[in-house]
């Protein structure tokens, strides 16, 4: 059931991209579609959890489910939902892969800790991978806004890094609440965000929405993107361990350039899939000391629930 369920979500990780580029394509308000998807789905788990008694109504008067927004929904998918409209679907996900990198960087900045030989190896074929998955589109020519779509998402890693080291902090202070509800309660806040960014900077025509192809969009994203992924990988880490369900990051941005290529034709080049690969080996170089501590502690967990107990 285990295996059943984390390769059912890596592939639902992997089908996102495509479903945004979809809705977007079909002439979704970014912005608004992207609001629309985090607030009701976030809405709906909230609504369950508090029927459920894993949350209460006075854990949407944090400030932390704010600030968790701000970085995690808000920043994040604000910028990728506008870049789809420039860039494949495959290339905003690999580019998309690059966070873990880009957070272990702040991580490291904040606790002015050294990074490890490997770390550093991991930061530089990451890099590579990145310099290799965009030369294609460099060495033709491209419009301004597919330059600008690439470095956008990019930047809105640093959002989602921002967003991931402070989530963690927030876990630990609210121990006795379920993630979901925490993950809920801030898709809400980012929804909200998005409504509001979306007022200011889109025309909202709602036949725009109810064309075939964007409510297909929507309601992917919202039940089976939003809802079951997210379920799933909760119920990976409550199974397993934090480390293993997070290991979709290196598998579903390549499903996604896959996906595109074969369901959407969009163009894929060897040399990007090569560059998206080289990327996905960074990001495991970069992990790899963390997986070595997290597998040091299962193993003591494992041999501390096998040691018989003492006589009383």
């Amino acid at each position: 059931m285990v295996l059943f369920n984390y390769v059912l979500m890596c592939l639902i990780f992997g089908t996102t991209f495509l479903a945004i580029k979809v809705g977007v394509d079909a002439g979704a308000p970014p912005f608004f579609s992207a609001g629309l998807r985090f607030f009701l789905a976030g809405s709906i788990l909230f609504l369950w959890m508090v029927r459920q008694r894993k949350a209460r109504f006075s854990l949407l008067l944090r400030r932390e489910m704010v600030l968790t927004a701000a970085g995690l929904t808000f920043g994040t998918f604000a910028i990728l939902y506008w870049s789809e409209q420039y860039l494949s679907s495959g290339i905003a996900a690999i580019l998309s892969a690059t966070g873990p990198l880009i957070t272990l960087l702040l991580q490291a900045a904040i606790s002015r800790k050294r990074l490890s030989v490997t770390s550093i190896a991991g930061c530089i074929t990451g890099m590579a991978g990145v310099i290799l998955l965009l030369l294609p589109g460099l060495m033709i020519k491209v419009s301004r806004l597919w330059v600008f779509g690439c470095i956008a998402i990019m930047l809105s890693q640093f959002f989602y890094s921002a967003g991931a080291v402070y989530s963690k902090r927030v876990v630990q202070r609210f121990q006795n609440t379920s993630p979901i509800a925490l993950n809920a309660a801030q898709m809400i806040y980012g929804g909200a965000m998005l409504f509001v960014l979306s007022l200011f900077t889109e025309h909202v025509h709602i036949s725009s929405m109810l064309t075939l192809k964007a409510l297909f969009s929507l309601i992917y994203l919202i039940v089976i993107g939003s809802m079951v992924a997210h379920t799933i990988f909760y119920w990976l880490v409550a199974k397993t361990n934090p480390v293993f369900p997070s290991t979709w990051l290196y598998i579903s941005p390549l499903i996604a350039l896959l996906l595109g290529a074969i369901l959407n034709k969009e163009p894929l080049s060897f040399l990007s899939f090569i560059g998206g690969f080289t990327i996905i080996i960074g990001i495991v170089l970069v992990n790899k000391d963390y997986f070595r501590q997290m597998a040091g502690k299962k193993r003591i967990q494992i041999v501390s629930r096998e040691k018989p107990s003492p006589p009383v």
